[in-house]
């Protein structure tokens, strides 16, 4: 598996997500996003042409170094300026209260520990800053749930970590608490957190929710 992760993975991760299919979903999720930015996962780069053309720079943090082959030239040649840092989202080295939005793709599936990451994300966000997310989640059709759950284990080991059921089982009663804190962000958003991470996503179907931290 180190070989495939080191030399076949990158290469499979960029085709998949430069899929034409996510184009619209980030153009919609970053839309948003304004002031001084943080993107968890860079993974390829993906996001950087969909950004609106009021940014101009952001900071993004991804821990996989086997991606730079594709990262790298695409922050060299893009508009927005990209302050890289590898670094894993669990343990996140910036002040409290730093970023007016932090971003976040396609990511959410595959860190190891999502709970510790959220409270991160919430510890770096100003008040009145932005979480701005899209992610995939359980399918609450049964017969597509029953081959989430057959195929989670090859998705787990081929996909760079990627769970399909990640909201249900053992995962869920982890995350569970992780949408209550991150509730607090943004009340109006309790509907669309609890359909996230409670696993009331269709699989094929993306979701992308803004929640805003609280101001004191």
């Amino acid at each position: 598996m180190c070989l495939y992760h080191h030399c076949v993975f990158p290469y499979l991760l960029d085709l998949a997500m430069g899929s034409r299919v996510f184009d619209k979903p980030r153009r919609r999720t970053l839309a948003r996003a304004s002031g001084r930015i943080l993107e968890i996962g860079f993974g390829t780069g993906r996001n950087l042409p969909h950004y609106p053309p009021g940014v101009s720079r952001i900071e993004a943090i991804d821990p996989d170094t086997d991606l730079d082959r594709f990262s790298l030239p695409r922050i060299a040649t893009s508009r927005v300026a990209v302050d890289f840092h590898h670094l894993n989202a669990e343990h996140l080295p910036f002040a409290g209260d730093s970023f007016d939005s932090v971003v976040c793709t396609l990511t959410l599936c595959s860190i190891p520990d999502v709970v510790h990451a959220l409270g991160e994300i919430h510890r770096v966000l100003k008040p009145g800053g932005q979480f701005l997310f899209l992610e995939h989640g359980l399918s609450p059709d049964a017969r597509v749930a029953r081959w989430q759950h057959r195929l989670n284990p090859i998705q787990n080991r081929l996909g760079g970590g990627c769970h399909l059921i990640r909201g249900d089982g053992a995962a869920g009663r982890r995350i569970r608490p992780a949408s209550a804190g991150c509730r607090t962000l943004l009340p109006a958003a309790r509907a669309q957190i609890r359909r996230l991470h409670d696993g009331r996503v269709r699989v094929e179907v993306l979701s992308a929710c803004c929640c805003r931290k609280k101001t004191h």
